[in-house]
């Protein structure tokens, strides 16, 4: 399958708007966002566990990065609820046991680390620290990872700031409250934005403001094919 699989191009997808699409495993289903391959893909999702449903272990050959959005995640190193928005990176060859009791709700991205990266990530947002971007007024950010090829942001944009910035390694944007619009484009919770490399992100903050998770830089480099073993 390929979905939104040219990088060089803008893609948007309003996840909110679009039906769940079941997977192998039952009780998990997702609305996908780009892919690149079947069910070993480079993928970018929403994903929501049922009561109860739970994957067989497995092993992350490109690695995993989620963010928690509703419910509360589970595997064998704790437990995710949301409210916090837990930010988590399970590098390529890690592995885990994922499921969730109660049902949830997360942003994935899968097979887009870089492949010798054996850093894992696990955050609760809710201890985050935000400050003022320098040069961007009205907004605010907190660090949720940075590599020499990547930078991870949750971000608290003012109500009706306007924003102009080059992307020259590329931007993807998910709007977790409030709204933006770009273009005649209004994007807003579980909406998502990908600028290429060399774009430049021009948006203004809706009425309420909004708050995004965004990823820059990654977009330079040609986007890595998910292999089988």
């Amino acid at each position: 399958m390929n979905l939104n699989s040219d990088f060089g191009t803008r893609a948007a997808v309003h996840a909110a708007r679009l039906d769940w699409t079941p997977s192998p495993i039952p009780g998990v289903d997702r609305r996908m966002l780009d892919r690149i391959g079947d069910e070993v893909a480079r993928a970018t999702s929403i994903v929501r566990y049922a009561p109860h449903s739970r994957f067989a272990p497995h092993t992350h050959g490109g690695g995993e990065e989620f963010l928690g959005l509703e419910g509360v995640f589970q595997d064998e190193h704790g437990d995710y609820p949301t409210g916090t928005y837990n930010y988590v990176r399970n590098p390529p060859t890690s592995s885990h046991t994922p499921g969730s009791e109660p049902g949830c709700t997360i942003f994935v991205k899968l097979w887009q680390f870089d492949p010798d990266d054996r850093t894992p990530v696990r955050i609760d947002t809710s201890g985050l620290s935000f400050a003022p971007a320098p040069d961007l007024s009205g907004v605010e950010f907190a660090l949720l990872y940075e590599d020499a090829w990547e930078l991870v942001l949750m971000e608290r944009w003012a109500p009706g700031i306007n924003i102009a910035v080059p992307v020259p390694g590329g931007i993807e944007l998910l709007v977790l409250d409030g709204s933006f619009t770009e273009g005649d484009e209004e994007f807003t919770r579980l909406s998502w934005l990908r600028q290429p490399a060399g774009a430049t992100l021009q948006a203004t903050a809706g009425q309420g403001g909004c708050m995004v998770w965004v990823k820059s830089g990654h977009l330079a480099r040609e986007p890595l094919r998910p292999t089988t073993c």
